[in-house]
Order: C-alpha cells, then sequence, then structure tokens
C-alpha cells in the first residue's frame, strides 16, 4: 500500500501521523510510505530520519494525497485540504465530525473511507486511541489554567498551590474519564482544592479510592454543577460522548455566576465543548472572555508539546495502522469490530450513530456498509 504523511496546517499543529520508527516498520512490511517536507520536523523527527527508513520525502502536499492510498495524519482536515478528497481515498485521523457538517458532507460527497481515531474501541470496550491525547490534554489543562490565573493573563491573580498562610485555588473539573482523572492528578500534585463531578457514581467510587480521599467528589446535577462552578477559580471541561456533540453541562448563566478573573478551560471542545459560553479557538489568538471569566477552548491542545504527543499518539496508533495497510481497509475493518467503530464515513455512507444524531441525518451501520 502507498502510505501518505501530510504535514499539518491547521493552526499551530505540530504533530506528525508517523514517526521514522513507523516508516521503518511499514517500509520493511513492503509498504510504499510518502512524507511531505518537514512533516516531522517541529516534532522533533526531521527528514533525514524518515528517509533513513525507507520513506520517499515528497516537498508538495498535493503529491502526497494524490497518489497515497491511505493518508494517516493527526487532525481533521481543513478546507484547503477538502480539494485532496477522491473516491476510494482512506483517511486514518482524528476526524471530531459531530460538530463539522462541512466536513462531513465533502467527505461524503467524495465517497472518502473515513476512520476516525476517536471512536475506535478496544475489546475492553475503551477508546485506545483517544485516550493518549485525553492524558495529555487533561495534564495540559492544568497547566494552562494555571498561567491563564496569572493577572497579566486576565486571570484572579491566583497560584493554584497556594503557600503556607494563603490557602490554594480551588478547581472544578466536570467529567470523571481519562481528561478527568489526569486533570485531577495534576492539580492535586500541584496543591490545589479539587472537586471533580460525573454522574457516574461508580466511576466517582473509584475516583475516591484512586486519591485515597483526597478528591472532593460530586454527583452531577445541575445544582451541583452551579455550586462548584460559582465556587471555582478554575474549571476544567472533560465531558465526552464517543463520536458525539458534548452535552452542555455548564450554562451561561452559571458562567455569570462565576468569580470575575476565574478561568474554563474546555477540553471537550474539539466535540462542540461542554461549556455553553466556549467556543473553538487556536493557539494562535487561545483565549476571550465572557461575563468577565477567561476562556481557554484550543481544538488541538496536544499540538503545543508535538513531541510528546506524537510519541503517545503513534504508540496507540501504529498497530491499527499496520493492520489496515497489510490487509487493505475493508479486509481490517471486517475483521476487527473495535476498529469498525472508528468507521465514520464509506463511500458517501454516514457510518457512526453519534455523528449522525449530532447532525440529524441517517446513518448506515458499519457492518451493513462494508459487507
Amino acid at each position: 500500500m502507498i502510505i501518505g504523511v501530510p504535514r499539518e496546517i491547521k493552526d499551530h499543529e505540530a504533530r506528525v501521523g508517523v514517526t521514522p520508527a513507523g516508516a521503518r516498520a511499514l517500509t520493511d512490511a513492503g509498504h510504499v510510505v510518502l512524507v511531505e517536507t518537514h512533516a516531522g520536523a517541529l516534532s522533533g523527527f526531521p527528514d533525514h530520519e524518515y528517509q533513513d527508513a525507507g520513506a520517499e520525502i515528497v516537498g508538495d502536499a498535493g503529491h502526497v494525497w494524490g497518489k497515497a492510498e491511505m493518508i494517516v495524519k493527526v487532525k481533521e482536515p481543513v478546507a484547503a485540504e477538502y480539494p485532496y478528497f477522491r473516491e476510494g481515498l482512506v483517511l486514518f485521523t482524528y476526524l471530531h465530525l459531530a460538530p463539522l457538517p462541512e466536513l462531513t458532507d465533502r467527505l461524503l460527497a467524495a465517497k472518502v473511507t473515513g476512520i476516525a481515531y476517536e471512536t475506535v474501541r478496544d475489546k475492553a470496550g475503551t477508546l485506545p486511541l483517544l485516550t493518549p491525547m485525553s492524558e495529555v490534554a487533561g495534564r495540559m489543562s492544568i497547566q494552562v489554567g494555571a498561567t491563564y490565573l496569572e493577572k497579566e493573563r486576565g486571570g484572579r491573580g491566583i497560584l493554584l498551590g497556594g503557600v503556607p498562610g494563603v490557602p490554594p485555588a480551588n478547581v472544578c473539573i466536570i467529567g470523571g474519564g481519562i481528561v478527568g482523572t489526569n486533570a485531577a492528578k495534576i492539580a492535586m500534585g500541584m496543591g490545589a482544592h479539587v472537586t471533580l463531578v460525573d454522574m457516574n457514581l461508580n466511576r466517582l467510587r473509584e475516583l475516591d479510592d484512586l486519591f485515597g480521599g483526597r478528591l472532593n467528589t460530586l454527583a452531577s446535577n445541575s445544582y451541583n454543577v452551579a455550586h462548584a462552578t460559582r465556587e471555582a477559580d478554575l474549571v476544567v471541561g472533560g465531558v465526552l460522548i464517543p463520536g458525539a456533540t458534548a452535552p452542555r453541562i455548564v450554562t451561561k448563566a452559571m458562567v455569570a455566576r462565576m468569580k470575575k478573573g476565574a478561568v474554563i478551560v474546555d477540553v471537550a471542545i474539539d466535540q462542540g465543548g461542554c461549556v455553553e459560553t466556549a467556543r473553538p479557538t487556536s493557539h494562535s489568538d487561545p483565549s476571550f472572555v465572557v461575563e468577565g471569566v477567561v476562556h481557554y477552548c484550543v481544538t488541538n491542545m496536544p499540538g503545543a508539546v508535538p513531541h510528546t504527543s506524537t510519541l503517545a499518539l503513534t504508540n496507540a496508533t501504529f498497530p491499527y495502522l499496520m493492520r489496515l495497510a497489510n490487509h487493505g481497509a475493508e479486509a481490517a475493518l471486517r475483521a476487527d469490530s473495535g476498529l469498525a467503530e472508528g468507521l465514520n464515513v464509506y463511500r458517501g455512507k454516514l457510518t457512526h450513530r453519534g455523528v449522525a444524531e449530532s447532525q440529524a441525518r441517517a446513518w448506515t451501520a458499519p457492518s451493513e456498509a462494508i459487507g
């Protein structure tokens, strides 16, 4: 198979879909790997390392997209890449289609086979290709939040962990999944007072045991969310419904009652955000203020630490990539029902329930679509 690795062009996105080590394994297996010039440079992987691994360096993105049978990326395609779509192309990347109807339209019209990292499941039912970036984003959310609490960034001028004689900041985390758990680890490690809200009582019991009772847990309902956010200096949104638009847990009215200079980091913004006042931002223009509250809603947070993020991501994605390359997309999808759950679009059909429900569209089950 001919596998293309284009350079990411989303704002300040520095990750890359395949490392030189991955390129070596693919070429050793008899595949052709086309890597766009400087695709891995910002992640710490210069062109010569790909060449040494047997990959071909290509100077033009159009050539990579045009020649490849499968494109391996990190982030969803942006408008400048839409003209490269064509029938039969396999696209393996994060897609986050639920809040992106235009991208969905373009993929369907071109009859692209789109396999989304964020909806692939393993035998345990977890999301193995979303987990590593959720770990990164969850940990980063506290670093970012602590920075934006500084007065020069518009925050309240509070040190997250406080100092002897001065209380620490209050951190409220919405959602007890991978993002929330990693955010709690870092926030508690920095000495903050942390409250985590989740609707799953069994998950709250698990987290209470994990953190030895030091984490304040709350069952999710509108009263508890309103109270926790009103007391918070930093709110982290980490709610996830795989493939679907995130529910708006924190309302505009709740934001209006928060402390002036408090900070919201909505990690769920990739799927539309779990805060009503949130809107997607970029690393070039990362924050805005609503009701006196600083909002940080960058849709590709892990792109700010590309070396760590690329290695963590490709550790998880590469075994699936190798199966897709060795067996072909259709055979690999038929053989692995968990991988098939990653199939979001296939030859003009929408094949993921969550995306379909978020966009009020008809859909076809992956098993029916691929036969």
